[in-house]
């Protein structure tokens, strides 16, 4: 059955008239729409939540609300524009956070932020300075949050975990490809060791909780027309976890001289040191205002120990049969898992100059 939107669009407390809800973008995840109204009312933006990789939709948008609510308090105490600075969470008419229709679909809407500009790539010194600090101040706002976030994606960016699933794929074998990737299997238990105890510090709590983002893309940052940071957005994957897991991914994502996963000439995979030095100096420059002594000792790491994680569940969806990530060929996850290797290699070979950057960014900043 075809969903209505019109339908749907009812169930929300826009303001003013809808004149149009239409399709926006290609999201992997949610189907997103944009909705239109008349005269000078806001827009809106809608969306079915993905159910089969977010189980627990009702908790997501609590955390979502929870962490929105705390960050509009902030802004309003700087003197900043809570509506345009955050996210808002528009309700359904019986003043809920989601719409849960007959067809057992979910649907959340936010208000839609003008004159704002998005990028898919931080293809500039400046663009990645500003993404550091878009993030940085996103946690530091955070920091202070006392209230528990539900975990809503259990076993994210948990190396204990990860290998737990890894020693399950590996022993089956479902569809005969481990003997096909006999060196790149070797990649993964060679590093063990050393992932499963810097893991062992979140374990512990040298490193400690806090309120995390996990998907620090740069297309996750709303600009102004200046290129200034404005708004955090796709908070979908808010939840506790390391400050470190956020800086690691972005590093992962923006420093990749490839620009995507997928790159098969390995030759234009390689970590950009000037991107790497701007999003760090930009990223720190925020947080290392609350940073502990052991979070600051292993800023550096956690990009390796993020991107590791990648190969392993690039290379761990291949053996499995591709189960997980959406795939245009048999050897899709292959050709990403050995992408994200010769990026971590990279990142090995640039380790000292990396902690050198960071070092040096923490000193300035009276760490």
């Amino acid at each position: 059955m075809k969903t209505n939107l019109s339908v749907i669009g009812e169930k929300f407390a826009f303001e003013g008239t809808v004149k149009e809800i239409r399709s926006l973008g290609e999201g992997l995840i949610n189907d997103t729409f944009f909705v239109e109204t008349e005269g000078s009312s806001p827009n809106y933006i809608l969306q079915c939540k993905n159910k089969n990789i977010f189980q627990n939709i009702p908790a997501m948008m609590e955390n979502i609300h929870k962490v929105t609510t705390h960050l509009k308090k902030k802004i309003v105490a700087q003197g900043g524009d809570p509506m345009r600075e955050a996210l808002t969470v528009t309700l359904t008419k019986d003043g809920k956070l989601y719409y849960h229709d007959e067809q057992d679909e979910y649907w959340a809407a936010c208000l839609f932020i003008e004159d704002t500009i998005t990028y898919q790539k931080a293809d500039s010194t400046i663009l990645a300075e500003q993404g550091g600090r878009g993030i940085g101040q996103f946690q530091a706002m955070l920091a202070d949050m006392k209230e528990p976030l539900t975990d809503i994606l259990p076993g994210f960016h948990n190396m204990r975990f990860r290998f737990k699933q890894w020693d399950e794929v590996i022993a089956k074998d479902p569809v005969g490809r481990k003997a096909k990737v006999e060196k790149e299997v070797e990649w993964i238990e060679s590093r063990r060791d050393e992932m499963l105890a810097f893991w062992a510090k979140a374990e512990s709590g040298e490193l400690p909780a806090r309120v995390t983002h996990n998907d620090t893309k740069i297309s996750n940052i709303l600009f102004d027309k200046n290129e200034k940071v404005l708004c955090v957005i796709d908070l979908d994957t808010v939840l506790n976890s390391i400050c470190l897991n956020d800086y690691g991914d972005a590093i992962r994502s923006y420093t990749n001289a490839a620009g995507f996963e997928d790159e098969e000439d390995l030759s234009k995979v390689y970590v950009d040191m000037d991107i790497f030095e701007a999003y760090t100096k930009g990223y720190l420059a925020e947080t290392a205002g609350f940073m502990t002594p052991a979070e600051a000792e292993n800023v550096a790491f956690s990009a390796k120990y993020i991107t590791f994680e990648q190969v392993l569940r690039f290379l761990m969806d291949y053996i499995d049969g591709d189960n997980y990530y959406k795939v245009k060929n048999d050897t899709h996850n292959l050709v990403r898992a050995r992408g994200q290797y010769k990026l971590l290699q990279s990142l090995d070979e640039n380790y000292e100059k990396m902690c050198e950057i960071v070092n040096s960014q923490l000193a300035a900043l009276g760490k």
